[in-house]
């Protein structure tokens, strides 16, 4: 199966940034600009599909097609495809079904679903069961369209935590670069796995390039296990300074999470994200114990260390 043209949905318009400096950029507030970024660095012949009623601007050597998102508006715009990779925003995930039966009815050979988080066998906190439910209805849909057409394949990418993007844009994960200050939760030393914009980027690139490889299932890939302790003194070694550590504990952030969600405050999301994230002794957020159980070998992607997150945190 050999895959050329690739179909984007879910990239904005600071991808003009991502392209020309060809570094990603978390300004989109997804992962479009890298992913497209690291497509463009490998090769592929790059289409961006949008609706007709946006207002991103795109550079012009990357074709753009706008359309309604209809079940044969799209199937149109995806004729001549050989596969689609998907990252819209939350409230476009909904519409993932109808993208999957036109990339089916284009012959479409590989459509990546949108996933890039922790895949289908999370064990998320019972407040985030709607939400999974709702994520997860696209990606049964392309299970069973494959199961039924087997020109038509699918594959999930879940990286975990996107750490040097996270790190930087949410002060509650527990580091306040413009301070230098931060919330160690319990012992700090809860680990999780996380994967950098870069190795979203090139997961999705080394899923196409191994096609075989990837097929009808969900890829685990990560750039780096840690702990908080560990990324503290990386970012005090990356800054030359102490910084201000305050202590906190995620039974207050699960309380203050679960209460807000009772009484629909949408705040608790963040908060229960952290603390799933830091709960002592839960590993909930390890998307594979050692690089050994991961994808991260078949899909090119670089272990990194503490130190390396930080400074793409920090430039970022």
């Amino acid at each position: 199966m050999a895959i050329q043209k690739v179909a984007i949905f879910g990239v904005s318009s600071t991808l003009i940034i991502t392209i020309f400096l060809l570094t990603p950029s978390p300004a989109s507030g997804n992962f479009g600009a890298p992913i497209t970024a690291a497509l463009h660095r490998a090769g592929f012949t790059i289409t961006i599909i949008t609706r007709t009623d946006s207002t991103s601007t795109f550079p012009p050597h990357i074709p753009v097609i706008r359309t309604t998102y209809t079940l044969e508006d799209l199937t149109s715009a995806l004729a001549g495809q050989d596969a689609v990779v998907c990252v819209v925003g939350y409230p476009g995930v909904g519409k993932q079904i109808t993208m999957v039966d036109a990339a089916e009815a284009a012959g479409v050979k590989r459509f990546i679903v949108n996933d890039f988080g922790w895949g289908p066998n999370f064990r998320r906190m019972p407040e985030f069961s709607a939400i999974g439910a709702y994520r997860r209805a696209g990606w049964d849909h392309a299970k069973a369209k494959a199961e039924r057409n087997p020109e038509f394949t699918w594959t999930g990418i879940t990286s975990g935590n996107p750490i040097d993007w996270a790190l930087k844009r949410f002060p509650l994960m527990g580091f306040d670069t413009s301070n230098c200050s931060a919330i160690i939760y319990d012992s700090g030393t809860e680990r999780f796995t996380g994967t950098t914009l870069e190795g979203i980027g090139q997961a999705v690139v080394g899923v196409l390039q191994n096609p075989e490889g990837t097929a009808n299932r969900f890829v685990k890939v990560r750039s780096i296990m840690t702990c908080q302790n560990d990324l503290l003194e990386a970012f005090q070694s990356a800054t030359g300074r102490q910084w201000d550590v305050q202590r906190a504990s995620t039974q207050t952030l699960i309380e203050s999470g679960k209460s807000k969600f009772q009484e629909g405050t949408s705040s608790w999301i963040l908060e229960l994200v952290v603390a799933q994230l830091y709960e002592p002794g839960q590993a909930r957020c390890v998307v594979a114990s050692s690089r050994e159980r991961s994808d991260a070998d078949l899909l090119g992607i670089a272990e990194e260390t503490p130190h390396l997150v930080v400074e793409k945190a920090l430039r970022s």
